[in-house]
């Protein structure tokens, strides 16, 4: 069997390290590609790198670009990470924690590096339903990239190439993403999701993404094996 290469952004959290398991059952060699971006829980390179590793990549880059030039953003500039917000009851308002364009930058990237590989997959960690209100998390916005994607390469306009963007957690909740996860072996402990970790990498507890991330394994009925901040 040829192999069918797959480009998987990983950022080292649940979600991207879900999808990479998945790329490999359904049969692609996945070529990570993780961001250094400024952020401020860069520790999650760090995890990037170790679950490259645990799955066996054909390849992971990390990519340096500096969002924090034009900040926007509780990641990547001087404001606060917001702390024990109600993620049972989202608003309809946009985080803080939302970095301006930033899927769309990722898939850019990612697009690029799956025609130099002649790639017609891309998969993507993105959830519709516990997606703390990011517009880019969209199912919508995933088809509107893959049909853009498909117009701006030379591999698409010359027919040689069609590409996916694969979303498979788009309608799962975090619960059924750690389910499926445990199913496919996925160790959770080599993970990070906090946006505001401390300096040795202990996640806060109390921002949306460990929120929803406690949330999914109580849910889950699965123990999250990670360590949180006392009194978290």
């Amino acid at each position: 069997m040829q192999p069918r290469p797959a480009v998987v952004l990983l950022s080292g959290g649940l979600d991207s390290t879900t999808v990479l398991a998945v790329a490999r059952r359904e049969g692609f060699t996945p070529y990570a590609m993780t961001f250094r971006y400024g952020q401020r829980h860069a520790v999650e390179i760090e995890a990037a790198r170790r679950v490259a590793s645990a799955h066996g990549v054909a390849n992971h880059v990390v990519v340096d670009i500096d969002l924090r030039l034009w900040g926007g953003s509780a990641l990547t500039g001087d404001v606060a990470v917001p702390k024990d917000r109600d993620v049972a009851h989202p608003t309809d308002e946009i985080p803080v924690t939302y970095v301006p364009a930033r899927n769309t930058i990722f898939l850019s990237f990612a697009l690029a590096w799956a025609e130099t590989l002649n790639a017609q997959a891309i998969f993507i960690g993105v959830n519709a339903l516990d997606y703390s209100g990011y517009p880019d998390c969209r199912p919508e916005y995933v088809a509107a990239f893959e049909q853009m994607a498909n117009l701006a390469t030379r591999a698409g306009v010359e027919g040689t190439q069609r590409l996916t963007i694969h979303a498979p957690l788009q309608h799962l909740s975090k619960a059924e993403i750690i389910r499926l996860g445990h199913e496919l072996g996925v160790d959770y402990a080599i993970t990070t999701s906090c946006y505001d970790p401390a300096p040795d990498g202990t996640a806060c507890g109390r921002c949306d993404a460990c929120q929803l991330r406690r949330r999914g394994f109580a849910d889950a009925g699965v123990a999250d094996p990670i360590a949180y901040a006392t009194g978290a």
